[in-house]
C-alpha cells in the first residue's frame, strides 16, 4: 500500500496531525528525556492542560508512538514511555527543535523586519 499525506483521504494525514499538532511534538521530545508520569510529563510541557495532554497521550498510544504501562501501586499510578517508533519519531522532532532554537535570531530579526 502507498501511502500520500497529502492525499486528503490517507491515514497519514491524521498521524501527522497527531505528531505535528500543538501539543504532539512537545509530548513526545519531553518522553524522550525518559519515562515519566502523567503530572511529571505535564510539569515538562508547561502550559499544557490536563484534558489536552491525556487526548494527546491517547492519540501518541493508539498510533504507537507512546506506550502506557499501569503500575501496580496504591494508588494506581500510570507510566509513558516511547516504543522503538516513538523514540526514532522523536529523534527527529528533537533535530527540528534545534534547528529551530538555534536559527531564532534570524527569525526574530525577520519579525522585526515585517
Amino acid at each position: 500500500m502507498n501511502f500520500d499525506v497529502f492525499a486528503k483521504d490517507c491515514p497519514s494525514r491524521e498521524v501527522l496531525d497527531h505528531l505535528t499538532g500543538r501539543w504532539g511534538v512537545l509530548v513526545l521530545a519531553g518522553l524522550r528525556k525518559g519515562p515519566a508520569r502523567f503530572n511529571a510529563l505535564r510539569r515538562r510541557v508547561d502550559g499544557v492542560s490536563e484534558k489536552m495532554l491525556s487526548q494527546t497521550l491517547q492519540a501518541l498510544e493508539r498510533d504507537g508512538f507512546v506506550h502506557r504501562e499501569v503500575l501496580a501501586a496504591m494508588p494506581p499510578s500510570v507510566n509513558y514511555s516511547l516504543t522503538p517508533l516513538g523514540e526514532s519519531t522523536a529523534d527527529h522532532l528533537l533535530a527540528l527543535i534545534d534547528h529551530l532554537e538555534a536559527n531564532m535570531p534570524a527569525v526574530l530579526a525577520a519579525r522585526a523586519t515585517g
